[in-house]
């Protein structure tokens, strides 16, 4: 029986997970939480680099692994790549489409931590949508700023910080809401992709809110490439047994 090891933490990912059945593994770094209505084996936790991730894969007897991590989990990405190379089981991913700066937008690129807080120097209120790493740095906010950390989980902040924990899909309504409730006059964002986060993108369009945004790292190439999640499923269907995919009704 073929066996796909399908590394997620994505709503791509998630998609693919509900499709597969017992034999399968659908594997989390454990920072958000586990879903509960899948079929297929779910396993939390790290691998231990790229060696443990590789023993695991010949261990398990997995035919296929499936990159559907978030487009900045570069070191996942980078192990599972090598971990293929070591095992010769192929590795494919799904490599999400960049958003791309429209007309009326004001976005300036940043290539890390230090960069994004000179970018942002001169902004009072900022909304960090970059995830939990802004929780680290929340003694280092000058006086003259506010910042609202928007992650999965809420966490606790200080005087000079909210932390919210919020999950897409954001909406177009929900976001002029949210932006018109905190004033924000600065958004720091990864350029994640897809659709569950771009409203806030639409909204400091509208709002001519300049958005800092974070450069995606350089990706390795995998054995197969997919920009859309329904070209990754149609391979898959034709890489598995015919019985092997379940139906979306039987999800």
């Amino acid at each position: 029986m073929k066996r796909v090891l399908l590394l997620g933490g994505t709503g791509d990912a998630l998609i693919i997970a509900r499709r597969l059945g017992p034999a399968h593994v659908y594997s989390l770094a454990g920072l958000g939480r586990v879903p509960g209505d899948l079929t297929c084996g779910v396993r939390v936790g790290g691998f231990g680099g790229a060696s443990g991730l590789a023993a695991f894969v010949r261990e398990q007897d997995i035919g296929l692994m499936i990159d559907a991590t978030h487009p900045y989990a570069a070191q996942m990405s980078r192990n599972a790549c090598e971990a293929s190379a070591l095992t010769g089981v192929p590795c494919w991913a799904i490599r999400r489409a960049a958003w791309q700066p429209q007309a009326g937008d004001d976005w300036r690129d940043a290539t890390g931590w230090s960069d994004v807080i000179e970018r942002i120097a001169l902004y009072r209120r900022v909304l960090w949508t970059l995830g939990r790493e802004p929780l680290a740095h929340l003694d280092e906010i000058p006086p003259s700023q506010h910042w609202t950390i928007r992650c999965l989980d809420a966490h606790p902040g200080n005087a000079r910080a909210t932390v919210i924990g919020a999950r897409g899909p954001f909406s177009l309504e929900g976001e002029r809401a949210f932006f018109s409730a905190h004033r924000f006059d600065v958004v720091v964002s990864k350029n994640s992709g897809g659709s569950a986060t771009e409203a806030k993108l639409a909204v400091a369009r509208e709002l001519r809110v300049p958005v800092v945004i974070l450069l995606r790292p350089v990706l390795p190439a995998a054995t197969r490439e997919f920009d859309k999640t329904a070209a990754a499923l149609q391979a898959l269907a034709q890489w598995l047994d015919p019985d092997q995919l379940l139906t979306k009704e039987s999800v």
